[in-house]
This record gives C-alpha cells, sequence and structure tokens, in this order.
C-alpha cells in the first residue's frame, strides 16, 4: 500500500513539474501572432490593442482580457484570442458592417444595425442615410429605423439611398429613384415586405404601405 502511495506522490510530483514547465519555458512561448478577419481595421492597431509580448509564454496569456482589449476597437464587433501551440497567438476579429450613415458638423458617422456610430468616414457605396432627430443607440426611434431596413427584401434594400423616421410610426425609405415608400412602424414587417416589390411596380411617386391591408400608390 505505502508503494502504490509513493507512486501517486511520484505521479502528482511529476505533474506539477511539468505544469511549472510550460508556464515558464520559453519553449512554449509567444514567437507569432496570427490575426484574421481584418478588412478596414489596421493590424498595427489590433496588434498594439492586444498588447503581449514576445516571449511571454503561452499559458501566461489571458485569452478573455486580450478578446477584450481588441474588441475596444470602435470598428472591431467582437474578437476571440485563443493559443495555438507550441508558440502562437491567433486572434479572430469580426468588424463592424455600416448599416446607414448620418450627417453631422464632425463628418459623416458610420453606424451599424446595433446602432453602434463607430468612425466618422465616408460611406461606403450602397449604405443609406438615416435622417433622424437624435441618432444613436438610445433613441427609440433610430431603433425603430434600423429595424426596418433588416426586415426588408435584399431587392428592395439595394435600392434605398435614405431612410428617414420623425417617429417609431413614421419611418418612409426614399429610393435611389427617388420614390418614397411609407413603411409606418416596424409592426407587420413581413407584410410590408411582401407588397413592397409587387407595388414598386406600379407607376406611382409614393407608395404608402402603413396599413399593409390597405396600400396606396400615389
Amino acid at each position: 500500500m505505502s508503494r502504490r502511495w509513493l507512486w501517486v506522490a511520484v505521479g502528482v510530483v511529476v505533474v506539477i513539474a511539468l505544469a511549472a514547465l510550460a508556464w515558464f519555458t520559453p519553449l512554449l512561448s509567444v514567437r507569432t501572432v496570427e490575426v484574421r478577419g481584418l478588412a478596414s481595421v489596421p493590424e498595427d492597431q489590433v496588434l498594439a490593442a492586444l498588447d503581449l509580448p514576445q516571449g511571454q509564454p503561452l499559458l501566461q496569456v489571458d485569452t478573455g482580457a486580450a478578446a477584450q482589449r481588441v474588441a475596444q476597437i470602435p470598428k472591431v464587433a467582437q474578437a476571440r484570442v485563443q493559443r495555438e501551440y507550441p508558440s502562437t497567438v491567433r486572434v479572430t476579429v469580426d468588424e463592424r458592417e455600416p448599416a446607414v450613415f448620418y450627417d453631422s458638423p464632425q463628418g459623416t458617422h458610420l453606424m451599424d444595425s446595433g446602432a453602434v456610430d463607430f468612425a466618422i468616414e465616408p460611406p461606403p457605396p450602397g449604405v443609406p442615410r438615416l435622417t433622424v432627430s437624435s441618432p444613436g443607440p438610445d433613441d427609440p426611434v433610430t431603433l425603430a429605423a434600423l429595424d426596418v431596413l433588416s426586415t426588408i427584401p435584399p431587392g428592395l434594400r439595394t435600392q434605398v439611398s435614405d431612410v428617414a423616421a420623425r417617429s417609431i410610426s413614421d419611418i418612409r425609405l426614399t429610393l435611389l429613384d427617388k420614390r418614397v415608400i411609407v413603411w409606418g412602424s416596424a409592426d407587420n414587417a413581413d407584410r410590408k415586405a411582401a407588397i413592397a416589390l409587387p407595388l414598386l411596380t406600379q407607376p406611382g411617386q409614393t407608395y404608402d404601405i402603413s396599413s399593409p391591408d390597405l396600400p396606396t400608390v400615389k
């Protein structure tokens, strides 16, 4: 029995020794950082936010904290940091995509589908202008307008040049050809989306689908 416990003790010591070796050894340390998913965020900015010293043992890398630091970059929606043995840290970045832009005295702001204002720069082609009184993530009108944009069919979404909302129940879409769709509220989104494109085949300038059971064209 004593011999058995002796072997158990030896095994525990070996495990502890190996763990200590992995924790401190330069053989399993950071020598390479691999960044994936970048389109508009500079890699140098990610590496600076990551803040991992070369030669730090991989086991000492706090991947959660490192991912949180990268996610603080305004254009980053989320980030994941992984250890890849023997010596690589892999960073996978999901960048924010602009859903709309809005104008301000500071310039043109890009906003994602969650109403996060993440950049002041020219909008990419095809991104519609948002016209509301107080754009932002705490503004119900902004959220309602973005909700409408997320529900319209792709064939219509590519035609929208401007989404304007004076209230959560008065949302209007202006198309590239200047025709206007009076959408109303974000309610009955599926029904409105189903009738919008067929209704646009009729001649007119203003297409009111705020009451989808009684659409009108003027």
